[in-house]
């Protein structure tokens, strides 16, 4: 998939074409999801390890329905993903870019 459109010669202090709309679009939904509180509240349990609704409900003291809606958004985003096991199911960050988008997202703020 080819991410960087290529339209003209780029000046000389621009060493790489711009972002095709679509992936700028894609890239700016993930920032997004930094946008709110529980959310990255969620992403840094999950980063911690695999956890259900119930357990994240518990620690977030918030209610299950509040988390279910979170985790909605976040696997439409492919965020997190689940697996089911029995009636529970189970989240955990999609894969380790999520972890270093946070990790990273969090030494920038404790860093400043």
């Amino acid at each position: 998939m080819l991410i960087w459109q290529k339209e003209r010669a780029l000046p000389a202090n621009r060493t790489q074409p711009l972002l095709k709309q679509d992936v700028a679009e894609r890239v700016a939904e993930l920032f997004k999801v930094a946008a709110d509180p529980t959310r990255v509240r969620i992403i840094g349990l999950l980063a911690q390890g695999e956890q259900c609704v119930g357990e994240l409900s518990d620690l977030l003291q918030m209610s299950q329905p509040a988390i279910s809606h979170q985790l909605r958004l976040l696997r439409t985003l492919h965020v997190v993903a689940a697996r089911r096991q029995g009636k529970h199911v189970f989240y955990r960050l999609d894969d380790e870019h999520v972890e270093a988008l946070f990790a990273q997202a969090l030494a920038h703020v404790e860093h400043a």
